[in-house]
């Protein structure tokens, strides 16, 4: 995977397939493009463009404070323009929907479709109702206390993938081994977390982030979907954001989690196929 000269970064990017492009903006922060290796069945619809965002992954040359806003959407922008496309269809995934919906308002005119996945419009949810969620669901309370502390980004480098494994029910509740086992034979054994990220932005560039007052700015085709038990950003959130955003397409995907691509992978990418225009028989 080449690292691509882009504005003051070296941007990790693979782009595969053919067809009209789609970039994918991968959750986070701290994860990598790994985390959407799923959405690669799809390279024979689409030309598909992965990246890490700037100081996650192996995208490198830049501190960790660069993370703002500005800098997390003028990037894709830039490499769109590096990688010749006019405008592209856009998926966001959780923290990288909140990057997508922040590029969607700074550069509408670029953006053909914009697919928002277990994602939202502020970061209230994940840190404070989300804790509060589980608990609800009767997580264990130690398990409360850490999606706090982690999703405040209250927590130490090494104990970043620890926290993660000890989470996994919680994000992905009908995940078993032998999903863990095609995951890494898709290449997730590839990824590399940067936990600085997350140690950084939760405080810094996540605290007090809200643009649902924004959401009807929007004018791109949107699809918004969601694991029904996503605790992050919950169907309820969901109901909320596609409301907003002008005739958007909602989908709530049943026994899945936060990653539904991960836990019902078919269903998501026929989602995906009909909402871009491109549905046929998918075989994995």
């Amino acid at each position: 995977m080449p690292l691509m000269a882009i504005r003051d970064v070296s941007l990790n990017v693979e782009v595969v397939g053919h067809g009209e492009p789609l970039v994918l903006m991968h959750g986070g922060p701290g994860a990598d493009l790994w985390s959407l290796a799923p959405f690669r069945r799809l390279a024979d619809r689409f030309t598909l463009v992965f990246y890490d965002h700037r100081c996650n992954g192996r995208s490198v040359g830049t501190p960790v404070e660069s993370m703002t806003w500005e800098n997390l959407t003028a990037d894709p922008d830039a490499l769109r323009e590096t990688l010749g496309f006019e405008r592209w269809s856009v998926l966001g995934h959780s923290f990288g929907g909140n990057v997508a919906l922040e590029y969607a308002l700074r550069f509408p005119e670029r953006v053909s479709q914009l697919i928002l996945l277990d994602s939202g419009g502020d970061t209230w949810w994940p840190r404070e109702n989300g804790p509060r969620l589980l608990a609800a669901r009767g997580f264990d309370p130690k398990i409360v206390r850490l999606a706090r502390r982690f999703h405040h980004g209250h927590i130490k480098p090494k104990e970043f993938l620890p926290s993660l494994l000890r989470l996994g029910t919680a994000y992905n509740p009908h995940t078993g081994i032998v999903d863990v086992v095609h995951g890494l034979i898709q290449g997730e054994w590839r990824s590399r977390p940067r936990p600085e990220a997350l140690i950084w932005a939760a405080p810094n560039l996540l605290r007090g982030w809200n643009i649902m007052d924004r959401l009807g700015e929007i004018r791109a085709p949107t699809l918004v979907m969601a694991g029904r038990e996503d605790y992050l950003y919950p169907p309820e959130h969901q109901a909320s954001l596609a409301a907003g955003i002008p005739d958007a397409r909602l989908r709530i995907v049943d026994r899945a989690g936060h990653n539904p691509h991960d836990e019902q992978t078919d269903e998501v990418m026929e989602e995906v196929l009909d909402f871009l225009g491109a549905r046929e028989a998918i075989h994995a």
